[in-house]
């Protein structure tokens, strides 16, 4: 392996390039220093005819990665140092449009948390193998964020209305849902990760390798119907009020979206619903926009106090309600950059 950057290894092994993520202890949350090392890593890789498929992987046993190190961008906001938190977005977008198009296999083997930024790095390849703890969230309405990493994408592409559901919620997908949601693309039993991983290391196609390794296709979740009816409305007012009239679950799910940000919950939803019609190129470079605007706002540091620096789950959301964010207001966060435009090359 090589350590030079010991957050994440690299390795050369038969026909295999080999990613390590190894923050355990933070569960594996994406620094700024492991993006950079994994872009110049897969470039490195994309031109080498030795290597012929990429897989990614993660230490320890809790997660693939629960997310970036949302705790650093925070501090360097606080300190009003906001342009300083956009480079890091300005290099992990084009690493998740870098992988979205990587011209070999490219293999995630997610077991266990995988949030946010791991999910860029993971979903956007074109094999994503859940193991039996595989749980798969967007919860960034939950800290005043907004789902990114290519959610604009992906999350609008999801079955039905899974999409939706997940970038409202912050709730868990698990392995056999998100088979059918099209996030996994295979269910591999998480006790076989070590022989898969051999396995993809010679020279048997990636496809005939996972077609041996993957268990059967899953059954929807038990509450799909109610997701796709309840979810399809385009105000996030008129879901909730779908979701009032409803069963238990239901009522449950509104309290859930009711603790979130109002103008997080707006934009997320205006991202899913735009999203569709848009390519992977403008979902980036919208998603640029956004974050270049809630840098500077108010939510995301009351999100992230709330639930990462002081724990009290109570944040003080600004606008307070969901009548105070005008279809102006999320609008705007939509609106063209200028000279700072995210630009993939």
């Amino acid at each position: 392996m090589d350590s030079r950057n010991s957050d994440i290894l690299f390795e050369r092994r038969g026909a295999a390039g080999i990613i390590v993520l190894n923050r355990p202890q933070a569960l594996n949350a994406v620094t700024h220093d492991m993006v950079r090392a994994l872009a110049r890593q897969l470039d490195a890789w994309a031109s080498d005819a030795a290597v012929t498929r990429v897989i990614i992987t993660a230490a320890g046993d809790r997660a693939f990665s629960a997310g970036g190190d949302i705790r650093a961008l925070y501090e360097l906001g606080r300190a009003g140092r906001q342009a300083e938190m956009l480079t890091f977005w300005r290099d992990e977008y084009p690493l998740n449009a870098m992988i979205k198009r990587y011209p070999k296999p490219y293999v995630a083997l997610i077991d266990g948390i995988v949030m946010g930024g791991g999910v860029g790095i993971s979903i956007h390849g074109s094999h994503r193998v859940a193991g039996d703890r595989f749980s798969f969230a967007m919860p960034e309405v939950g800290i005043g964020f907004f789902p990114d990493v290519g959610a604009t994408w992906f999350l609008p592409r999801m079955a039905g209305e899974l999409g939706t559901w997940c970038a409202l919620t912050g709730d868990r997908l698990r392995t056999a849902d998100a088979v059918v949601a099209g996030i996994a693309t295979h269910h591999v039993r998480s006790e076989r990760f070590a022989d898969l991983t051999d396995a993809l290391c010679g020279n048997v196609s990636v496809d005939a390798v996972l077609g041996a390794f993957a268990e059967p296709g899953g059954q929807a979740g038990a509450h799909r119907a109610e997701i796709d009816r309840l979810f399809a409305e385009d105000r996030v007012e008129d879901i909730l009020q779908g979701l009032d009239a409803g069963d238990e679950w239901a009522v449950k799910t509104a309290a859930t979206i009711r603790t979130k940000s109002p103008l997080s919950l707006k934009i997320a939803l205006a991202q899913v619903r735009r999203g569709r019609a848009w390519s992977f190129e403008d979902c980036m470079a919208h998603e640029f926009r956004i974050v270049s605007r809630i840098v500077y706002g108010h939510d995301f540091y009351e999100g992230v106090r709330a639930v990462i620096v002081d724990k009290d789950n109570a944040p003080r959301w600004y606008p307070t309600s969901l009548a105070d964010v005008t279809e102006d207001n999320v609008e705007g966060y939509f609106a063209p950059l200028g000279a700072d435009e995210l630009v993939l090359s």
